[in-house]
C-alpha cells in the first residue's frame, strides 16, 4: 500500500469538497458570488475553479467547473430575473425551439472550461520559462486570467449567437446595439473579473501547494 499517495489522494478530494463547497456559498449568498449590475451579474464563483485547475489538475477543476454550472442553474430557475432563461432550461423552453439545449450549453461548457484551460496554460507557460525566476508567479497569474476570460468570451460570445434576439429583447435594447453593449461588458467587468481572478487564484494557489508538501 502506498500510504503517500493514499494520503495525497485523500486530500485531493478535501479540496475538491471544500472548493465545491466554496462555489455554491459564493452562489446563494445574496451580492457575493455574483454581483447585480443592472442586467448583467459580475461573479467571482470562477476563482475556486481556477485554483482546483491549477491544484487538483484538469479533472478535478472540470468537476468544479460543472458545479459552476450547476449553482448558476438552480439560480437562474429559482430567482428569475429578466435574462434568466438564458442559464435556466426550464425558463427558456418558450424562447426558441432549442432553448434548453442552448441554455445548457452556455451554462455548463463555458465553466467546465474554467476548470481545464488554466491547467494547460500554466504547464505550456511552464515549458516556455523553463524556470526562470519569478516565472512561476507570473505564469500563474496568466492561468488565472485565462480561467477568468474563458468563462467571460464564452459566455457572452454563445449569448450573443444562440440568444441574441431574445436577449436584447429582454433588456430592452435592439439587436444591433447589442455586440457594442457586450464588448463593453467584457471590456469593462471581464477585465476586472480577470484582474481580481488572477490575484486571489495565484495566492491561494501557492498556499495551498505550501500545505500539500508538508
Amino acid at each position: 500500500m502506498n500510504t503517500t499517495s493514499d494520503k495525497s489522494r485523500a486530500l485531493g478530494l478535501v479540496q475538491t469538497a471544500l472548493l465545491g463547497a466554496i462555489i455554491f456559498i459564493l452562489a446563494f449568498t445574496p451580492s457575493l458570488g455574483y454581483i447585480p449590475l443592472g442586467v448583467i451579474n459580475a461573479t467571482i464563483i470562477h476563482v475556486p475553479v481556477i485554483i482546483g485547475s491549477l491544484v487538483l489538475g484538469p479533472k478535478r477543476g472540470a468537476i468544479l467547473g460543472f458545479l459552476f454550472g450547476l449553482s448558476s442553474m438552480i439560480l437562474a430557475t429559482t430567482s428569475p430575473a429578466l435574462t434568466s432563461f438564458i442559464f435556466s432550461p426550464f425558463l427558456s423552453s418558450g424562447i426558441t425551439p432549442l432553448g434548453p439545449v442552448w441554455s445548457t450549453i452556455i451554462c455548463f461548457i463555458p465553466r467546465i472550461l474554467v476548470g481545464v484551460v488554466p491547467y494547460y496554460v500554466y504547464e505550456a507557460l511552464k515549458k516556455v520559462f523553463k524556470g526562470k525566476k519569478g516565472s512561476d508567479a507570473t505564469s500563474l497569474l496568466i492561468s488565472g486570467v485565462a480561467g477568468s476570460l474563458t468563462n467571460t468570451l464564452l459566455v457572452m460570445g454563445l449569448i450573443y449567437v444562440l440568444f441574441g434576439h431574445a436577449y436584447a429583447d429582454a433588456i430592452g435594447i435592439s439587436y444591433g446595439a447589442l455586440f457594442g453593449a457586450f464588448l463593453s461588458v467584457i471590456a469593462i467587468n471581464g477585465v476586472l473579473e480577470a484582474i481580481v481572478a488572477a490575484i486571489l487564484s495565484s495566492a491561494i494557489v501557492k498556499a495551498l501547494r505550501y500545505v500539500n508538501r508538508r
